[in-house]
């Protein structure tokens, strides 16, 4: 998923966005269930990593198409809504798997990984555009013209069609956006290594403190729960008072929250704690993605995201990793509680540092997506 993030977000602003996301899409969806066939560990893990290039490279594409076309005024709240997938997706994998792996084992969660080849390819070859953005900077300026008009949005003027040729890569690395950049980076890290890091370990740890299987595996339905309502609410109060400050809160929440989950509060507490800290964690990162997209200039926008979804990606890698040794050690099983609030409150301290820099604006609901870093000087 780093390498996807990294190479597929980057080509897509040179290859145009629908053709990457319907490939990135064809990629992991082929690859799963063929995952479930695996023979030996060899085999399986070099199939999770083609599984893993198409994942990683999906949300880098989403983010720029999302942005691109959400209505001004509502853009974070169109985004969470599409990135609530991530969770329901979550919810319906804990649901089968409570009914399916006690008595049939992982395969065929595979198998069900590769539905979305079934569902998805057709509909979004038929319906998904392509970037207006894209089909200006390859000066098919009458093809996006038309595009534009026919979605009610205004197409990229000349100058910023042209804005399209310069460097990518470099413009995450100019004056105006090397600070802003890596506290993007170190955001992004710090959710995804919460997301991955509770998400592989929640059940067992609910499991090393004597619940079945059964309730583990239900407290992990609550966390997917709580982002998806929380997510909502937060895309909402992101387009009011801006992004910053409701990340920041977001990450604030989660970590208390995960941290309340090391004393004992109850059945009923711990659900409540486990919804909690899933908006504060998968909500925080639906609520990164957006802002970072809209930070960079049009013709950058899926690498910029792409490179922060890929760096971040490292805390997804460590997440379950460092979870991992703390469960197996002597520390008990509070301790991998302890350590994931902390990292929450490392992302709290990233966010707040972007007060620093000047990144942070009101949004407001212009028609088009001029960055959110000033311009040098």
């Amino acid at each position: 998923m780093l390498v996807g993030a990294l190479g597929i977000g980057t080509l897509t602003d040179l290859l145009g966005r629908r053709r990457t996301l319907i490939g990135a899409v064809v990629l992991f969806s082929a690859a799963m269930p063929l995952c479930a066939l695996a023979q030996g560990p060899g085999t399986f893990a070099a199939l999770r990593l083609v599984a893993g290039l198409g994942l990683g490279g999906v949300m880098p594409i989403a983010s720029a198409l999302v942005t691109e076309y959400a209505p001004p005024g509502r853009r974070n709240l169109t985004y969470v809504l599409m990135q609530s997938g991530y969770a329901v997706g979550g919810v319906l994998a804990a649901s089968l798997a409570l009914a399916v792996v006690p008595e049939h084992g992982w395969r065929p969660m595979y198998v069900v990984g590769g539905l979305p080849l079934l569902l998805f390819l057709p509909v979004a070859l038929r319906l998904l555009p392509e970037s207006v953005e894209y089909l200006a900077a390859r000066g098919r300026t009458e093809e996006a013209a038309q595009l534009a008009a026919r979605l009610g949005m205004q197409a990229p003027a000349p100058a910023e069609a042209a804005e399209e040729q310069r460097g990518r890569i470099g413009v995450l690395f100019s004056r105006p956006f090397v600070v802003p950049t890596l506290l993007f980076w170190a955001m992004t890290f710090c959710a995804l290594l919460l997301i991955y890091g509770l998400s592989t370990w929640l059940p067992d740890i609910m499991r090393e403190q004597g619940y079945p299987l059964g309730s583990a595996l239900s407290f992990l339905l609550a966390f997917n729960l709580g982002s998806i309502a929380g997510s909502a609410m937060g895309g909402l109060a992101a387009d009011r008072f801006g992004s910053v400050p409701v990340i920041a809160t977001t990450f604030a929440l989660g970590g208390l929250a995960i941290l309340g989950l090391a004393s004992d509060p109850g059945r009923f507490g711990l659900y409540l704690l486990c919804a909690v800290g899933g908006y504060g964690t998968i909500g925080a990162q639906n609520l990164i993605n957006p802002f970072v997209t809209r930070a960079y200039p049009q013709h950058a926008r899926a690498t910029g995201v792409g490179w922060s979804l890929g760096i971040g990606r490292l805390g997804a890698i460590l997440g379950p990793a460092v979870g991992g040794l703390v469960l197996d050690s002597d520390l008990g099983p509070d301790w991998n509680f302890y350590l994931f609030a902390s990292v929450a409150g490392l992302g709290l301290l990233a966010t707040l540092g972007l007060l620093l820099t000047g990144v942070v604006r009101r949004p407001r609901p212009a028609p088009d997506l001029a960055p959110a870093v000033p311009a040098a000087g």
